[in-house]
């Protein structure tokens, strides 16, 4: 990417020095010169995953299956708890310790329950959020979060639902076992690329296409000091796409008051206000109202 920026930026410098230097032929009456193809550097290839790399990349979709609805993603989750939190229980024979652990069995399903949205157009702490770009309002889609601290992991993974339907993961890595040095978005990529092989790189993201699925590393250290790696379904992903356009919100329109003072301006620093009456009414009285 970067060579082909490179040849891109030498074309243009190229065209602009042709432009700049035949000025003075075209004052003359000579013929404009047919401008000299510039060779542009072919996009790199990237070879899909090998098997091993794709069995890896499907290590990240875990138990859960695109299309499972947020009970079925509940009872997965319900049945991995309880069989975390029957291993403690058996390997004490104190009451009143077992009773505590299945107390917190109980709270940790219940947090999961709880922390299902529907995403109908009231604002919650998730639209300012490390997962804020991820979904959008009126458009059928919601969310379940878990988090994932079980076996030396410390992740949260969300599970995003449209009409109903699981078509993504999005898991948040924690960075606080790398060193400052480490805390950054190539040296992230460069661990996955081990794991999974080379990825394309789309919008800031590295994206690895599993067949079935897409696999995307994305970088959040900058707000939310985190990576993380998304798992999508791209067929789901199209439909998504085209309910969100066709539920986009209507662009503003201009606010009157604003666009006469803004017109007002390229004749004059000061605004007639006894011309635009009935607007300066309205924002008076609407301001008493309130």
């Amino acid at each position: 990417m970067r060579i082909r920026s490179l040849a891109t930026v030498l074309a243009v410098s190229l065209g602009l020095v042709t432009a700049a230097g035949s000025g003075d032929a075209w004052a003359k009456g000579k013929k404009k010169k047919k401008p000299v193809a510039t060779k542009v550097q072919p996009v790199e290839k990237i070879a899909p995953p090998n098997a091993e790399q794709k069995k890896a990349l499907a290590e990240l979709m875990g138990a859960y299956k695109f299309g499972m609805d947020k009970d079925e993603i509940i009872g997965l989750l319900s049945k991995q708890i309880d069989e975390r939190y029957a291993e403690q229980i058996s390997a004490t024979n104190d009451v009143m310790t077992q009773d505590k652990l299945r107390k917190e069995k109980q709270k940790e399903i219940q947090r999961i329950k709880q922390s299902y949205i529907e995403f109908d157009g009231k604002k919650s702490g998730w639209d300012v959020s490390l997962i804020d770009s991820e979904f959008a309002h009126k458009t059928s889609e919601s969310m379940l979060a878990y988090w994932e601290n079980a076996g030396g992991k410390n992740q949260r993974r969300f599970f995003f639902f449209y009409e109903g339907k699981l078509w993504k993961m999005f898991v948040a890595i924690d960075t606080k076992a790398l060193a400052d040095d480490q805390r950054n978005f190539t040296f992230f990529r460069g661990l996955m690329e081990q794991r999974y092989g080379k990825a394309r790189t789309v919008d800031n993201r590295a994206v690895w296409n599993a067949g079935d699925f897409e696999v995307h590393a994305v970088d959040k250290m900058a707000f939310y000091g985190s990576f993380a790696l998304l798992i999508q379904h791209p067929g789901m992903l199209k439909d998504v796409q085209a309910t969100r356009v066709a539920n986009a919100p209507e662009a503003k329109k201009p606010d009157g008051m604003i666009e006469v003072i803004k017109e007002k301006g390229n004749d004059s620093d000061k605004v007639n206000l006894d011309e635009n009456s009935d607007a300066v009414d309205a924002i008076i009285n609407g301001s008493k109202g309130k």
